[in-house]
């Protein structure tokens, strides 16, 4: 009999799409969050800043606006990663707007919390009543709500504090710091998840965001660069400024051609930090961003901006620029191919094995 009810269950969720996975919610999930993020907040701010220079203020108005929906935007994209019927879908624009506002500066993790339970639990219940229209967004909204009330601002003060404390020992300890934010951000970046996302859930700005920016765009540029040879223009593009994670499948059939990147990483962040001081302080979700259509840099730009109108900063000197297009661009450039020159040479790295199918 029991054996009976266990299979029941997973019939139900099977049937209702609710899988409970490392990869759905680790992944899926994370990173459509970050995709509701750049479609809101980090645009906004772009637009924003762009309005602001130019002093046109319709723009600066469109920016309040498209910022101000960050929650909502987050939480809609989370429920089309998990397949939410339309009524779940819908309604989780009242969740992501509560678990972001409860969430404080954490609020991004909040979302991504408190909207898998609300999206899983109105998935449960779709269309299982002849009152659907009430039922599904009910149970969708109180339970988001709910959870945002009582669970988001201490999930939210949780990334909130575990971010200052990157930050903190960041300034405490530059380079040691900067080697690891750099790395372990800059890995995750090529992973199949979302270092912009967990950048943004963190808070992940100042000098640990720049060590964060400079781990992401050794592995961009290093893997476009070292494997021109392979992908030509293409692939410098695709790669450069769209996604290193193009890489992954090469990296299954051989790990070793990670290993120029991950140096590059190593040696990109401590230079960001203790050399040129490379700070990120716009949009936290920027810091996860690399060269990914230059959003790294505009958020590193915007973040200058703001401390000028805040008279934390005096100008932008030719040394913030020859510093961000140092560790952006030119240094990871340079040292990549450089490391990965040998490894060819023994043949850890073999001729096609950065090659795409582009």
């Amino acid at each position: 009999m029991e054996k009976k009810k266990s299979n029941g269950f997973k019939a139900f969720l099977e049937r209702k799409d609710i899988v409970f996975s490392a990869k759905r919610y680790g992944i899926d999930a994370l990173g459509a969050m970050a995709q509701g993020l750049f479609a809101s907040l980090l645009i906004g701010t772009i637009i924003g800043t762009i309005g602001t220079q130019l002093n046109i203020e319709i723009l600066v108005k469109i920016s309040d606006f498209a910022k101000a929906v960050s929650g909502p935007a987050m939480a809609i994209a989370i429920g089309y990663a998990l397949h939410c019927p339309p009524l779940v879908l819908f309604s989780l624009a009242a969740v992501g707007y509560a678990a972001n506002a409860c969430g404080g500066a954490g609020g991004p993790l909040a979302v991504l919390f408190v909207t898998i339970v609300a999206a899983e639990l109105g998935k449960a219940v779709s269309k299982e009543t002849k009152v659907d229209i009430i039922v599904t967004p009910l149970v969708t909204i109180l339970s988001g709500a709910l959870l945002s009330v009582y669970c988001a601002p201490f999930i939210g003060n949780a990334a909130s504090a575990v971010g200052q404390a990157i930050m903190w020992a960041t300034n405490q300890r530059p380079f040691i710091m900067g080697i690891v934010v750099s790395v372990i951000v800059g890995i995750a970046l090529t992973l199949p998840i979302s270092s912009a996302a967990i950048c943004a859930a963190l808070g992940l700005t100042g000098l640990a965001g720049g060590a964060a920016l400079a781990g992401c765009c050794a592995q961009m540029v290093g893997f476009a660069v070292m494997s021109y040879k392979e992908n030509k223009v293409g692939g410098l593009l695709a790669q450069g400024i769209g996604t290193s994670m193009l890489q992954m499948g090469n990296i299954v059939k051989n790990p070793k051609i990670w290993i120029p990147p991950i140096l590059s990483s190593a040696i990109c962040g401590p230079i960001a930090t203790c050399v040129f001081k490379l700070e990120m302080n716009g949009e936290a979700v920027s810091s996860g961003m690399g060269t990914c259509g230059f959003v790294g840099q505009i958020g590193v730009y915007t973040g200058w901006v703001s401390d000028m109108a805040e008279g934390v900063k005096s100008a932008i000197t030719a040394m913030d620029w020859i510093g961000l297009i140092a560790i952006s661009i030119v240094i990871p450039a340079i040292i990549t191919p450089l490391i990965a020159l040998p490894l060819r040479k023994i043949g850890w790295i073999k001729e096609n094995d950065l090659k795409l199918d582009l």
